[in-house]
């Protein structure tokens, strides 16, 4: 029994004695474990210059540990940036670019990388890096050939399509000014206007024209060039043609005439051109109303006349075709309406007013002509009753009773005497009364008064007449309707009633056939139109 109790009491201490060994083995195992753990680093292989990068610029790295043991590596948190990161730790990465927005012009991002052992050991490191927005120049691409017309405004707008801006800044188109031909104009938003000339367009059948012009992007100023290439139109396309006025509808009067400049292009070319005409409802518009004064450059005048439009129609309606032709028959057309009014015949109306006009001047000059006779009659009458009292006096008195004679005193004029022999007794007393031109030849006293009243009417009539040969020189003063009345005012000076007084005829003045050059002479301001 006590040799039972000493072999288990051995075998017992043996049993506590492993036991504690192992416990302090694992023990020491775990603190050994976690002081490696705890004592791990992870290193960057290039330790400068990674942190910071532009879109598109290629960064790699290599991650590794002061373990001499290789771990496995891992990456947490490339949300689709296109990082690859392989599990010995390397790392690659080339930054899209459109990860940066242009107006953000940078990012950060932050990634974690881990590192673990088979034996469960793991060490995380994160890695932040400042992504720098980076800015491409536009892209251009061959461009679609740009076609022209002759003559006609071309454009063409640079699409979208085949330039653009990657990072999406606004462009802006500028041209070479060295490159460009006359006329091309290149606005800024892209838009190529030209109107090409006749040789410039025939000039592009055998050398196409290359226009180089400059894509430049917004607020980078990153520039590139682009071509756009120009030729003639392809297509076999129909004329064209301008008139000038370029109206549609046209309202004129009979006495109007009308006028059309007619311009035709073609766009492959004039040479193109085969024929230019027009075509008229109406045949009393004559072929020889349209003049073609060049293969593209025509004229159209037309008058209507004033028998043109019946008095019970009032209103013509008269179309005009013009048309322009090409060779392969490629028509086009332009139509013009015009209405024709009646009218009053102007050029009858003008004749008949100045029959009136020249007239009623010749009927003034006639009475004033025979007023300055009259004159020249009553001054030749007045001188000779003036003298035939001076004469008279004496010599026609009456003897009477006759007692002696004797010299008298007798004087013409206040500062000369005259003696002669004077029969004395009752004839003496009658000499003083006696007014012998009262008994003998005219009346002094009423010439006077008819000369008063010739000169009179005569002044008068020269006055109104005179007034009426400026006031109507023109025919269109004469159109109006003071006309009749100014013309009235006229005859009750010709046909003065005081005429009679003067022993004239004065509703039948005799008129003689002036012309116009004795016209004027009397009415200075009288017209011959």
């Amino acid at each position: 029994m006590q040799f039972h109790s000493e072999t288990f009491n051995f075998a017992s201490l043996k049993l506590r004695t492993y036991l504690k060994m192992k416990y302090w083995l694992s023990l020491v195992l775990v603190v050994l474990s976690l002081s490696v753990t705890v004592g791990q680093r992870l290193l960057v292989s290039d330790s400068s210059g990674w942190s910071s990068l532009r879109e598109g610029e290629f960064l790699s790295f290599k991650i590794t540990t002061t373990d001499s043991l290789k771990p496995k590596y891992t990456l947490e948190g490339t949300n689709g940036y296109g990082i690859q990161f392989d599990t010995l730790g390397i790392f690659y990465w080339k930054p899209a670019y459109n990860l940066v927005d242009r107006l953000e012009k940078q990012k950060e991002v932050t990634v974690i990388v881990q590192a673990e052992w088979k034996d469960g050991r793991r060490v995380r490191k994160p890695l932040n890096f400042v992504v720098l927005h980076q800015n491409r120049p536009p892209m251009v691409e061959d461009l679609p050939i740009f076609y022209v017309r002759q003559s006609s405004a071309n454009s063409y707008q640079i699409s979208d399509q085949y330039v653009k801006d990657l990072d999406g800044d606004p462009l802006v188109f500028k041209s070479i000014q060295s490159q460009l031909p006359e006329g091309v104009v290149l606005s800024s938003q892209g838009l190529l206007t030209w109107t090409p000339s006749r040789n410039q367009f025939n000039s592009l059948k055998n050398n196409p024209l290359l226009i180089e012009f400059i894509v430049q992007d917004q607020p980078e100023k990153t520039e590139v060039k682009g071509k756009i290439r120009v030729a003639q139109t392809q297509l076999d396309l129909p004329p064209e043609i301008l008139i000038i006025p370029g109206d549609s509808s046209f309202n004129i009067k009979e006495d109007e005439r009308i006028h059309f400049k007619i311009y035709v292009s073609d766009p492959n070319g004039d040479e193109n051109i085969s024929n230019v005409g027009f075509v008229c409802s109406d045949g009393r518009v004559k072929p020889e109303s349209f003049v073609k004064n060049t293969s593209v450059q025509s004229e159209f005048t037309w008058s209507p006349g004033y028998y043109f439009v019946e008095e019970v129609e009032k209103i013509k309606d008269v179309e005009i075709i013009f048309f322009a032709l090409d060779k392969s028959n490629n028509r086009v057309e332009k139509r013009v309406l015009i209405k024709v009014f009646d009218t009053e015949n102007l050029e009858e109306k003008d004749k008949f007013l100045y029959i009136k006009y020249k007239n009623s001047l010749i009927q003034a000059k006639s009475l004033i002509d025979l007023l300055d006779v009259n004159h020249e009659k009553l001054n030749k009458a007045y001188k000779q009753a003036k003298k035939g009292k001076k004469n008279r006096s004496i010599l026609n008195a009456s003897l009477g009773a006759t007692t002696g004679l004797a010299p008298v005193a007798f004087a013409e004029e206040p500062s000369t005497y005259k003696t002669v022999s004077a029969i004395g007794g009752t004839t003496v007393l009658t000499m003083g009364t006696l007014e012998a031109t009262e008994v003998i030849g005219k009346s002094k006293a009423d010439i006077l008064e008819k000369m008063k009243i010739n000169v009179e009417i005569r002044n008068q009539l020269q006055l109104e007449a005179d007034n009426f040969a400026r006031k109507y020189s023109l025919k269109s003063t004469r159109r109006n309707k003071e006309f009749d009345p100014d013309r009235d005012k006229l005859l009750p000076i010709i046909n003065n009633q005081k005429l009679v007084v003067l022993e004239l005829d004065a509703s039948k003045p005799t008129p003689r056939n002036y012309d116009n050059k004795d016209l004027r002479k009397t009415f200075p301001d009288f017209s011959d139109q």
